[in-house]
């Protein structure tokens, strides 16, 4: 397939109806947007969503616009968008990291793909640009790890694919027509092939529903445990209690009043 980066989303055919939902830290549009494009009876969803960072910080109003913009929607794809030619990484990705898991699970992560912008990029110091993305690329898997709060060995058993994404004019084409990177990929036909491997893959795809999104009913939460702490309380609290109270009535010495006057009862009753 021989796809153009003007039309990328628009001749992507994917095996069913898929949504693609596309996490970025800076965006354009301060509302997400969904484009859906068909062809032979399929159907790909793609969600753009706006940046989650505002001023340094976690943009709580536009995480709740996305999560609200998502319910009863299922998420099968989520592009973690950063750029390649950062050198560094920084707590902002592992802040983000975390607002992604909070909100709709560890699981989403086994449906996740990292993607690199401006891939058209010359590493510094002629370090060579494979070894410059497989440096960017671990160092901000191993944030976004800590940041979802996955153990490593499970998250490396999500096994997390990075793709590279130049949307520029600068790409050289190859004898196709494909727009490739310094490293000779075809972009956009590996960026599809990975969509499609994910989507495909055995994890669960993350439906957004309404418990998801306002997380659980504080009026609930619990009730399924009150009878068994009122059979704890009551066989280990209040029976041996009533026991010794019992106990302590039958061994009390009663004032000669008293047992004189049970006597004259007793005698009466025969």
């Amino acid at each position: 397939m021989i796809l153009s980066c003007d039309v990328l989303w628009v001749v992507i055919v994917l095996l069913s109806d898929y949504n693609v939902c596309s996490f970025v830290a800076k965006s354009e549009g301060p509302r997400p947007v969904i484009v859906s494009r068909s062809r032979a009876g399929f159907t790909l969803n793609i969600i753009d969503t706006p940046g989650l960072i505002e001023g340094g910080y976690i943009n709580d109003m536009a995480l709740d616009i996305i999560k609200r913009f998502l319910l009863n929607k299922t998420i099968d794809v989520l592009l973690y968008v950063d750029r390649l030619d950062v050198y560094r990484v920084d707590n902002l990705d592992k802040v983000v990291a975390k607002a992604i898991t909070d909100s709709f699970g560890k699981g989403i992560w086994s449906k996740t793909i990292l993607a690199l912008t401006h891939a058209q990029f010359s590493p510094p110091d002629g370090l060579p640009y494979d070894e410059f993305f497989s440096q960017r690329s671990e160092s901000l898997l191993k944030v976004l790890r800590s940041g979802a709060r996955i153990k490593k060995e499970a998250f490396q058993a999500a096994s997390i694919p990075v793709v590279l994404v130049e949307n520029s004019g600068r790409c050289n084409k190859n004898d196709s027509d494909e727009k490739v990177l310094p490293n000779g990929t075809a972009w956009i036909p590996n960026l599809v092939q990975t969509i499609t491997d994910i989507a495909l893959n055995q994890s669960e795809s993350i439906h957004v529903d309404k418990n998801l999104i306002e997380g659980p009913n504080p009026n609930q939460r619990g009730k399924l445990w009150t009878p068994l702490v009122f059979a704890i309380q009551y066989f280990l609290i209040m029976k041996p209690i009533k026991g010794l109270i019992e106990k302590d009535i039958a061994n009390e010495r009663k004032p000669t009043w008293e047992r004189r006057d049970a006597a004259f009862r007793k005698r009466d009753l025969y």
